[in-house]
C-alpha cells in the first residue's frame, strides 16, 4: 500500500558519538535541521535531507553515535538504525575525531563498513588549521584510503569532502518529486507519534521507547501512497514552556516547532487512556496560529476508560471543553493493536486539499451577501459596518479580504458568524480560515456592496445626480 524511500541517491554518515557527524550534516545540506550539543548520543534515529553539489542532487542520511561494544537496548537500536542506514546508501562517510586519534572502536566499526561492500570516505574531523593536518595522517591505519581532513564546524575541506562524494554517485541523478503532502506528527512526550510513524512507514523508522522524549531529531520519511508521495515528519515531544529546563530540550521543542512550519498539515497525537489535556489544547491553537491544518488523533484508545469509548462521545467532549477544536476531524487509534491507522492519511489528505483551497470570489460575494442579509452587520456608535465586497487573498490557509466601511465597527462576534457561513458553503474542515478587514479605498470605480447588493455610487456620478436635480427644479 506505501512504500517508503526516495528516488535520489543516498550517502550515510555514520561514526562514534560525539565525532561531529551532526554538524557536518547540517554543513553539507546547507541548514541547521540536526541538532548538534557537547552531550554524546543526541543523534538517535536517521535524518534525511536533500543536498546539491556540483549540479548532482542526493540525500544526506544522519545516523546516531554507532557503539560497537554496548549491549545496551538503546544504543544497540541505535545501531541497527546506523547499519540500515549504511545498507540503503550509496556512499558511506565515516565520520572520526581527529584529535582523540584512532580508537579500538573506529578499527571495528572501519571493518564493517569495509565488509559492507559500500565506497567508504573516512573523515577526519576537528582538523580546524593547517597545523593540525598532521593528525590525518594516523588513520590510514582503517585501510579505507586516504583520510579527508575537515572542519565541519568552521567549514574547511568541505568542498573536496563533497567532491570526493559525488564522484560515487550515479552519473546522473534521478530528479526528485516533491511530495504532495507535508504531515508533521506532533503532541506531547510519549503519546504515541513515533508508534504511529513506524506503523505508517512498515519499519522501525523511529525509536520507540517507554521512557519519554526519545524522539530528539525530526525525522523525514517519504512514504509513496497510491503512486504519491507524502512526507512524513515526526518531532520531539513539545512541553509546556515552564517545564523546559534543559538547554538540549529546549533545542529540541524548537526543532519541532521548525518542522511544524515546513509541514501542510499537523496530526495532533493525544493519548486517549488520559484524555485532552490543557497543552494538548495550546497545541492545537498553536498548529492554528501557524496556519497548518490539523487532524486531532487519539492514540492508546485500548486504554480509553469504558465510559468513554465511544468516539463520537469523546469527540463531542473534546469540541465542548475547547471550542478551537470544533472544526478538526477527529481520529482515534490504537499504534500499540494496529487498529484504525488506515483513516489517518486519508483524513489528512482531506485536511490538505482544504489547506490549499482557492476560495473563487464571485462565490464569496455570493456567501458573504447571504450572510449580511441573514443578519445584518453590527452598529457601533450609531453607523452600521457596510461590507462592500470580498475577494481571495491566498491559501494555504485560505485567507480572504473583506473589504468594509468601518473595520473597527466589526465586533469578533460577528466575524465569527461569518467563519461559520463560509465553513458551511466551502469545504474547509481541518484548515484554518483568515479573515482580514480592510478600508474601501475612498476614490475609484464603485463596487457592489455584498451586504446590500447595490452598486455605491462614485463622487462623480453623485455629482451628476446633483446637477440633475437642479435643472429639474
Amino acid at each position: 500500500m506505501s512504500e517508503a524511500g526516495a528516488a535520489l541517491p543516498a550517502v550515510a554518515i555514520v561514526g562514534r558519538p560525539n565525532v561531529g557527524k551532526s554538524t557536518l550534516f547540517n554543513r553539507i545540506i546547507g541548514r541547521r535541521q540536526a541538532l548538534v550539543d557537547d552531550e554524546p548520543g543526541v543523534t538517535r534515529d536517521r535524518l534525511l535531507a536533500h543536498a546539491e553539489w556540483a549540479g548532482r542532487e542526493f540525500t544526506v542520511i544522519d545516523t546516531g553515535g554507532f557503539e560497537v561494544e554496548s549491549e545496551a537496548e538503546l544504543q544497540r537500536r541505535v545501531r541497527e538504525q546506523s547499519l540500515r542506514a549504511v545498507a540503503e546508501a550509496r556512499v558511506v562517510v565515516f565520520v572520526v575525531d581527529g584529535r582523540a586519534g584512532v580508537s579500538p572502536a573506529d578499527v571495528e566499526v572501519a571493518r564493517l563498513l569495509a565488509e559492507s561492500g559500500k565506497p567508504v570516505v573516512c573523515v577526519v574531523n576537528k582538523i580546524d588549521g593547517p597545523k593540525q593536518a598532521e593528525l590525518a595522517f594516523e588513520f590510514f591505519r582503517l585501510g579505507l584510503g586516504d583520510p579527508q581532513p575537515v572542519s565541519a564546524e568552521h567549514g574547511r575541506g568541505i568542498d573536496e569532502l563533497l567532491d570526493t562524494i559525488v564522484e560515487h554517485l550515479p552519473a546522473v541523478a534521478a530528479v526528485e518529486e516533491r511530495p504532495v503532502l507535508r504531515i508533521a506528527l506532533v503532541g506531547r512526550p510519549n503519546v504515541g507519534k513515533s508508534s504511529i510513524l513506524n506503523r505508517l512507514v512498515g519499519e522501525e523508522r523511529a525509536l520507540v521507547d517507554s521512557a519519554a522524549g526519545t524522539t530528539r531529531d525530526p525525522i523525514d520519511t517519504l512514504l509513496r501512497v497510491n503512486g504519491e508521495k507524502i512526507l512524513l515528519v515526526d518531532t520531539a515531544g513539545i512541553r509546556r514552556r515552564s517545564r523546559i529546563a534543559l538547554r538540549l530540550e529546549k533545542a529540541t521543542v524548537a526543532a519541532a516547532l521548525r518542522s511544524l512550519d515546513r509541514a501542510d498539515v499537523a496530526l495532533l497525537v493525544v493519548d486517549a487512556g488520559e484524555g485532552i489535556t490543557e497543552q494538548d489544547a495550546r497545541l492545537a491553537r498553536l498548529v492554528w496560529e501557524r496556519g497548518r491544518g490539523l487532524v486531532l488523533v487519539a492514540n492508546k484508545w485500548d486504554t480509553a476508560p469504558p465510559r468513554a469509548r465511544d468516539p463520537r462521545t469523546f469527540v463531542a467532549e473534546a469540541r465542548r471543553l475547547y471550542p478551537h477544536l470544533e472544526h478538526v476531524p477527529a481520529v482515534v487509534v490504537s499504534a500499540l493493536r494496529g487498529e484504525h491507522l488506515e483513516e489517518l492519511l486519508p483524513a489528512a489528505r482531506r485536511v490538505g486539499e482544504a489547506h490549499r483551497l482557492r476560495l473563487p470570489t464571485h462565490r464569496l460575494n455570493e456567501v458573504l451577501g447571504e450572510a449580511a442579509a441573514a443578519v445584518e452587520p453590527p452598529i457601533h456608535q450609531g453607523k452600521r459596518a457596510r461590507f462592500y465586497y470580498v475577494t481571495a487573498l491566498g491559501h494555504a490557509p485560505p485567507t480572504i479580504a473583506l473589504f468594509v466601511n468601518h473595520p473597527d465597527h466589526v465586533t469578533t462576534a460577528y466575524l465569527r458568524y461569518l467563519e461559520h457561513r463560509l465553513r458551511a458553503a466551502f469545504p474547509l474542515e481541518g484548515t484554518p480560515l483568515r479573515l482580514v478587514l480592510r478600508a474601501r479605498p475612498r476614490t475609484g470605480v464603485g463596487s457592489r456592496s455584498a451586504a446590500s447588493g447595490k452598486r455605491s455610487p462614485t463622487p462623480r456620478t453623485e455629482g451628476r445626480k446633483r446637477k440633475a436635480d437642479r435643472r429639474s427644479s
